[in-house]
């Protein structure tokens, strides 16, 4: 029988990281590759503690809930978004399956096939594969170690007319870059200027090396009350991933319309994980954690940088990352990252070429390196095997 798959599934990408995270199965294989935060660090006791009393209480956390999500948790989130400055009510704030579904639900409601959706260069992969799946246009505006460029922005937004700007301001990825204060107000004033919305993104906002503070953009823009920017977050990076909850929040008449597309996509999310999340935040020092992690994570991308810092490889450049998970690498000149990787994965490495981030011209020279889940000789052997590849490969072209 032959299928007809619909022409946005049939030109859809597969992601780079899941391929690449495929290829390392079962081999001693240094992955470098993907997101993952280090599974040693998950809070695995207060878990563990925290599904007990749900499960003590009843059976009431294996039925269905409500399609925006459990109260109490979401009344405990709008506590922790006040924290930061962010003024909002339950019912300005849905939960979802990860802050990935926020962000299809998100395009879904706001955008039709054709429209113009505004990026970073580089930007998220897997948010090009959710708006090539919606059928949009995406362009792409340059960005530098200050964030994305206005005046790049601006051509761009006269020229085309999107409806949409997705952006990753704090520790993004692949880049680990932050926005600068001055970025953020400027693409504020451009968006409420051509009368556009903002996704912002902030799955790493919370993962940071020092004591600067970073506003968001739905901080930084009042009230969810016509505020143009929805903020979506996650609690993979902080808490773990298999607890598959993430929250958008936002101007209520937008939340409605998400809660009424995610009916129709898979009626709710995990209840029973929304309310293990609710008991470990009501009896557990998420901020202590919190804390702890990005002690952990700083040193372990100190580790990494100081590795490449002393083979000094001529050509090879990046900017130190203040925070979040990804150390973004500008190779040799010419050194194309895709055969670099088939080179790499024969000495037993792996990583993610930079190609993938880019809506379109890819600089090819580009990789993203994860510093969160290896450390110590994982890391000096992974770095050694990398090194040895870009010699290998730099000899031989």
């Amino acid at each position: 029988m032959e299928y007809r798959f619909s022409s946005r599934v049939s030109q859809l990408k597969s992601s780079a990281v899941r391929d690449i995270l495929k290829l390392t199965q079962g081999k001693d294989m240094i992955s470098f590759a993907g997101g993952l935060p280090a599974e040693e660090l998950f809070p695995v006791q207060a878990v563990r503690e925290a599904a007990g009393r749900v499960l003590d209480k009843g059976t009431g956390a294996l039925q269905y809930g409500l399609t925006e999500g459990f109260l109490p948790l979401r009344e405990q989130l709008c506590e922790r978004m006040a924290a930061k400055g962010m003024v909002v009510t339950p019912e300005e704030m849905i939960l979802t399956t990860g802050s990935q579904q926020a962000i299809d639900l998100l395009v879904g409601v706001l955008t039709e096939p054709g429209d113009t959706i505004l990026v970073e260069r580089p930007t998220y992969l897997a948010c090009l594969q959710v708006f090539a799946l919606h059928g949009l246009n995406v362009v792409s505006a340059e960005s530098d170690e200050f964030g994305m460029v206005p005046e790049s922005a601006e051509e761009l937004i006269r020229k085309h007319k999107p409806k949409l700007l997705y952006a990753v301001p704090t520790f993004g990825n692949p880049t680990g870059r932050v926005w600068s204060q001055e970025r953020r107000k400027r693409m504020l004033e451009l968006v409420k200027q051509y009368d556009m919305l903002i996704i912002e993104d902030d799955p790493y906002g919370d993962i940071k090396f020092n004591e600067e503070e970073y506003p968001s953009l739905f901080a930084m823009a009042g009230s969810a009350q016509d505020n143009p920017v929805l903020y979506t977050s996650t609690f993979s990076k902080t808490v773990a991933p298999a607890l598959r909850t993430g929250w958008a929040i936002g101007d209520s008449r937008v939340i409605r319309m998400v809660e009424k597309a995610k009916q129709a996509a898979d009626l709710q999310s995990s209840t029973l994980d929304q309310q293990i999340l609710s008991q470990l935040l009501s009896g557990f020092d998420l901020d202590a954690h919190i804390a702890l992690i990005s002690k952990e994570y700083g040193a372990r991308m100190n580790e990494m940088d100081a590795l490449l810092r002393r083979e000094a490889l001529p050509g090879l450049n990046w900017v130190k990352p203040q925070g979040g998970m990804f150390l973004w690498v500008e190779l040799p000149e010419g050194l194309d990252a895709e055969a670099l990787l088939r080179c790499a994965v024969q000495k037993g490495v792996a990583f993610v070429p930079g190609s993938s981030f880019y809506a379109d011209q890819p600089k090819r020279n580009t990789a993203r390196l994860n510093y969160t889940y290896t450390k110590g000789e994982r890391t000096v052997q992974g770095v050694a095997r990398l090194v040895e590849a870009i010699g290998e490969f730099t000899v031989r072209s």
